[in-house]
């Protein structure tokens, strides 16, 4: 599938038409990378929403189970159109593990529960919920590619990883341990404070600072929270009477579990400097470039 042919415009004659033109075609292309990058997620979200309005109350499949054997589908259908590599489906599966392991330890504590019942579960979390945690490793791979990331002054994925581990052992132990994320969130922004991300919309390769980028996404994540959250899929303590919004703290929550993530993906595929080979961008969606 072409440029054009997701765009509505010709890429050339966008350039021909001048500055404001071009502009204008490299902000619509952008938002098409953008919502491309985040089909898996979106999909979800989507189901979680059309299941609570229109799922049969006394169907035979409990919704959750639904929503398992929907996430599986599109996992499946994702890899084998060629949308996810398998690399990228290993360090997805990685997260969803790590993800659900988060789950059944946090749901044992009362930190949230799932209302309804499910047969596909392991204690207190049913099996889907793994796919959430999913969509954010989807998301970050496939952005990668569609956006050829560069960077200049990446800490190294030694240091990531270390931080990554102590960021998932917070997770699990502050319950019984006191709870270090504030120190966890200063050496995450003393790693990436110099950091910054080149991302190619067209064609120029774009700068911005990357702790801007991962605040980014987490703002999004909460959203996609407060939708789970709205829609009774998941409820935290304070919402199981009326629902209210989710706080803006855990905001920090999901940007250290999104630094998880972008560490699996790192590994994969590498850190690029700004003078690497450039890929060809010739087309949004070829089968290993979006």
């Amino acid at each position: 599938m072409s440029s054009r042919s997701l765009t509505g415009s010709s890429p050339s004659r966008a350039a021909a038409r001048g500055p404001l033109a071009a502009g204008l075609y490299e902000f619509l292309r952008f938002g098409v990378k953008q919502g491309w990058a985040c089909l898996f997620g979106a999909l979800m979200l989507g189901l979680l929403i059309a299941t609570h309005f229109a799922y049969p109350a006394h169907a035979p499949l409990a919704r959750y189970d639904f929503l398992f054997l929907a996430a599986v589908a599109i996992q499946a259908a994702m890899l084998a159109g060629g949308l996810e590599t398998r690399d990228e489906a290993v360090v997805i599966l990685a997260f969803h593990v790590v993800g659900t392991v988060m789950e059944i330890h946090k749901t044992a504590i009362g930190s949230w529960i799932y209302p309804e019942p499910s047969l596909f579960r392991i204690g207190g979390v049913p099996l889907f919920t793994g796919f959430m945690y999913a969509a954010v490793g989807s998301y970050l791979a496939r952005v990668w590619r569609l956006f050829d990331f560069r960077f200049t002054r990446h800490p190294s994925l030694v240091a990531l990883s270390l931080l990554s581990v102590a960021i998932y052992a917070n997770f699990l132990l502050n319950d019984r341990f006191p709870d270090v994320r504030i120190g966890l969130i200063a050496a995450a922004a003393l790693l990436f404070g110099r950091t910054t991300i080149r991302f190619k919309v067209w064609r120029v390769h774009r700068a911005m600072p990357l702790p801007l980028g991962l605040v980014l996404v987490s703002l999004f994540i909460w959203f996609a929270e407060n939708i789970g959250t709205a829609t009774g899929t998941w409820l935290y303590s304070g919402q199981r009477i009326a629902w209210s919004m989710v706080p803006l703290s855990k905001l920090a929550s999901w940007a250290l579990l999104m630094i998880l993530s972008y560490t699996l993906v790192a590994w994969v595929n590498g850190i690029a400097g700004p003078d690497s080979e450039p890929i060809d961008d010739g087309a949004i969606v070829p089968s290993r470039a979006c």
